[in-house]
């Protein structure tokens, strides 16, 4: 199991996980990211990738509440499989929060009787297997400890970031998203924030393709960081394509902004 890495900034309060989703030739975690899932005190998981693939014995017991930021494959590819996994055990209904257009996705797109079934229809021994929650934009939502605002960004479909605190720590998540505005004014108007999760997708020779796909690069990551009115916080990149990850990191340590590492799949992060 990997071991907790300390973060710039308060105490630890909130762990905060990116599941694996690749493998090297020695079976081990591999670095690459190919599909989007982070886990958050072991009990809610921002979007799905990896969920059905990755998790733990110990998270697939506890975890039943999950975000879906928007319904690109690469962030939703395993939620299927994670709720037909536990079909059987579930006493209690996994629940899917979304905004209405992602609902409209997975209903029309994934749980369509056709690539999957419509969990949503279904119940076992025990109640409802899945249940959606509709979330609505710059809107507060709880889920347990931790209240949670969706915010849209830039992305190539309905997006949403995510602004998390459980009161006294305070992440953001940018998810996938090109230049945006709403997002860092939101920030912006936190008290504190201990960490920012923020996607990097393509090297700076790709930005054309980075831009028609409403993604970043390092250099369009350090303009957006310049929206940024707080320099306090840890700074994760994420959602790097592995064909280009040794480009893109090169390029994101040549920036020197204080605080901007690469975030590790697998292993947890505390705030």
């Amino acid at each position: 199991m990997a071991l907790p890495e300390r973060c710039f900034g308060s105490p630890p309060i909130v762990k905060i996980q990116l599941l694996p989703s690749s493998i090297d030739s020695t079976g081990q975690c591999s670095p690459e990211q190919r599909l989007t899932c982070f886990v958050v005190d072991d009990h809610v998981a921002i979007d799905a990738g990896s969920l059905g693939i990755s998790t733990s014995d110990h998270q697939r017991s506890t975890i039943r509440d999950v975000i879906i930021t928007h319904p690109h494959i690469d962030h939703v590819a395993s939620l299927p499989i994670f709720i037909d996994d536990l079909f059987s055990s579930l006493q209690q209904p996994v629940k899917i929060y979304a905004t209405q257009e992602v609902i409209d996705v997975l209903e029309r797109d994934l749980f369509n009787w056709a690539l999957y079934p419509r969990f949503s229809e279904l119940r076992n021994d025990y109640g409802r297997i899945m249940e959606y929650v509709q979330v609505f934009p710059n809107q507060k939502f709880f889920i347990g400890r931790l209240q949670v605002t969706a915010i849209p960004v830039s992305h190539s479909v309905p997006t949403v970031g995510l602004i998390i605190s459980d009161g006294t720590s305070t992440v953001a998540f940018s998810s996938d998203t090109a230049k945006t505005d709403s997002f860092w004014a939101a920030v912006n108007a936190e008290t504190s924030v201990d960490a920012l999760f923020i996607e990097s997708s393509f090297p700076n020779s790709m930005t054309q393709l980075a831009e028609a796909s409403y993604h970043l690069t390092p250099q369009s990551l350090q303009e957006e960081l310049a929206k940024l009115e707080r320099q306090d916080l840890d700074i994760l990149a994420v959602h790097i394509k592995p064909t280009f990850r040794t480009e893109v990191i090169e390029e994101l340590n040549a920036l020197n902004i204080p605080h901007l590492r690469v975030m590790k799949p697998g292993i947890v992060y505390e705030f």
